[in-house]
């Protein structure tokens, strides 16, 4: 139950009321009408900009609108103030009793509170990870791995009906770099001497164990054969292999993709010479020559004629080739075919989570799909800014076994799933995120996974301790619902209360602005609120102490604030992809 959108409707009823009186003209839009928490709470509990937004078109000062709004809201039962402010806001006050009340919603519905229906069923497309299949993940894509899985799932929660899909980018030349590094090791496995890898190939030794099973499956059947003989067959077996070591890493960090699409598999199908059809239809496919890139001297450049697309129709900055000079189709051809493919499939939303390295090809991306789709795709393209892996402040030297780079499963492996998953959502994905080894399994309150999971620990102890006091049967979600709520007037217990309301509505604008990051923000600032009344009770004044022994009705009712805290802390890590634990 989102408290807002009830509030809403009441701040409707109210104007349809005015609307029927005459004190305000029918037929008036109210989309833009907001009701939210004030930004300072001395302001009050609730804060509509109604007046603001209807004042012009109902041709009405704003001041006199908000007073005769406000007047409407004092009505009800649960108002205990309203107060105008600035040049129109409405500000509202509600009855401690109102706040109360939400412990109820929380503890009916359990880690299903904040739960939505706003996505409406829509269908949404979050494809992330699709990283290449030349070898095992690294901790960037750790970071894309959990930013699109979180994003998913706070769709999901909002109501929106999500698949989650990689993309295979199993064609091009990696992946023939990939199969000469495969049979590099296969020679290896067979005796042969060679020296040290030659360049651009893949060193780690990840491949080791790929050569010593091709050995064994096909003895020296390709030792000494041509190319032309091997690299098909060692190119297939070894990007099963490498998909078969990636699907591993992604379940090792909690991560399961319902889709796997390949671009092999989409080429050999046709459908980037049906791009290429139906942009040639639409007369947006020419042959041209573009300006050397930025940087680019003149005596660097080679002007030739290349098969362009007219991307600046549609809002990119220059023309983009789809050929190669070898007369290969460029990346930029294979992704505008595999995004129009994920439309044909149902999916006119789409959300991509890319590396920051690819930030300069979502103009072209953005471009081809609304050229392919004639406006009725959407494509949101979300950027992972790189991971600073360090330990003690000092960087992370780069792994033996991948050869250049610390892998995610080695970080998995040294921190756990749950801690990797947490901290790759506490800053925005496009900033830089410093994940420090050391100092992310720290008990300190500097520590953002241990607080918040301390908080949920100290509510699960609390609740254990209460089993002196009370039988089990009393303390279950449905009994505590008969709670003496009424006994819970300390300032600091109904703040809390108050951050809990919050959780539906964080929900719905963090699913709306795909910012899963939001959902860590909100779990810290909830848990700061709970340690702070808990050591109000421990340090200032006992009254305020979770469990008293002689007053079992004060008891159950802040029992009642516990069971509810631990929900929707649990509820918010359910959203994360972390386990909430009992005790630390």
């Amino acid at each position: 139950m989102n408290l807002f959108h009830q509030i809403k409707d009441d701040v409707i009823a109210v104007l349809d009321g005015l609307a029927a009186s005459g004190g305000l003209p029918a037929g008036l839009d109210y989309a833009r009408i907001s009701v939210e928490p004030p930004r300072d709470v001395s302001h009050g509990d609730i804060s509509t900009n109604a007046a603001m937004v209807l004042a012009k078109p109902a041709g009405m000062n704003p001041r006199e609108l908000a007073g005769s709004i406000a007047e409407g809201m004092a009505t009800l039962e649960f108002v205990t103030n309203t107060d105008v402010a600035g040049p129109g806001f409405i500000n509202l006050t509600l009855t401690d009793n109102f706040w109360r009340q939400r412990l109820l919603d929380i503890l009916r519905l359990g880690t299903d509170y904040g739960s939505s229906t706003v996505g409406e069923g829509r269908v949404v497309n979050v494809e992330y990870v699709s990283a290449n299949p030349t070898g095992p993940m690294h901790v960037g894509h750790g970071r894309g791995a959990v930013v699109g899985d979180a994003l998913a799932s706070l769709l999901a929660k909002a109501g929106f009906k999500v698949t989650r899909e990689y993309y295979i980018n199993d064609a091009g030349a990696q992946v023939d770099a990939l199969a000469r590094s495969a049979h590099w090791r296969y020679r290896e496995a067979l005796g042969e001497a060679l020296g040290e890898m030659p360049e651009g190939l893949y060193p780690g030794d990840y491949l080791v164990d790929v050569g010593a099973d091709l050995a064994k499956a096909e003895g020296d059947k390709w030792q000494n054969a041509d190319e032309g003989e091997w690299l098909e067959p060692i190119r297939d077996t070894v990007i099963d292999a490498m998909m078969a070591l990636i699907r591993d890493d992604l379940a090792a960090l909690g991560v399961e993709h319902d889709v796997f699409s390949s671009e092999r598999k989409l080429v050999a199908a046709g459908a980037v010479d049906e791009v290429l059809t139906t942009l040639t239809e639409r007369g947006l496919i020419y042959t041209g020559t573009l300006e050397p890139p930025k940087g680019k001297l003149p005596d660097d450049w080679e002007e030739r004629p290349q098969t362009l697309f007219r991307s600046t129709n549609f809002g990119d900055d220059v023309d983009r080739p789809i050929k190669k000079s070898d007369g290969s189709w460029t990346y930029f051809a294979t992704d505008m075919a595999y995004h129009l493919d994920k439309v044909k499939r149902g999916y006119p939303s789409m959300i991509d989570v890319w590396g920051a390295d690819h930030g300069g090809y979502v103009k072209r991306v953005t471009a081809a799909v609304k050229a392919l789709t004639d406006g009725e795709g959407a494509l949101d393209v979300q950027l992972c800014q790189m991971v600073n892996l360090s330990e003690d402040g000092q960087p992370v030297k780069m792994s033996k076994r991948a050869g250049t780079f610390v892998t995610l499963r080695e970080v998995i492996d040294r921190v756990g799933k749950d801690v990797v998953r947490f901290i790759m959502l506490t800053r925005k994905n496009d900033a830089s995120l410093d994940f420090d080894l050391a100092k992310v399994t720290e008990q300190s309150r500097d520590n953002p996974v241990f607080y918040v999971q301390y908080s949920h620990a100290r509510c699960r102890s609390v609740l254990r301790h209460a089993t002196e006091m009370f039988c089990e049967s009393e303390l279950t979600p449905e009994a505590l619902q008969a709670a003496s709520l009424d006994r819970l007037g300390d300032v600091a217990e109904l703040a809390l209360i108050k951050s809990m309301a919050e959780w539906p509505r964080m929900v719905e604008a963090a699913a709306e602005a795909h910012e899963p990051h939001r959902v860590a923000y909100y779990l810290q600032e909830l848990s700061a609120a709970f340690h702070a009344l808990w050591t109000k009770g421990a340090r200032e004044d006992e009254t305020l102490r979770f469990i008293n022994s002689e007053d079992k009705e004060l008891t159950l009712a802040r029992l009642a604030l516990v069971q509810a805290l631990a929900f929707v802390i649990a509820s918010g890590l359910e959203v994360m992809g972390v386990v909430p634990v009992e005790e630390l």
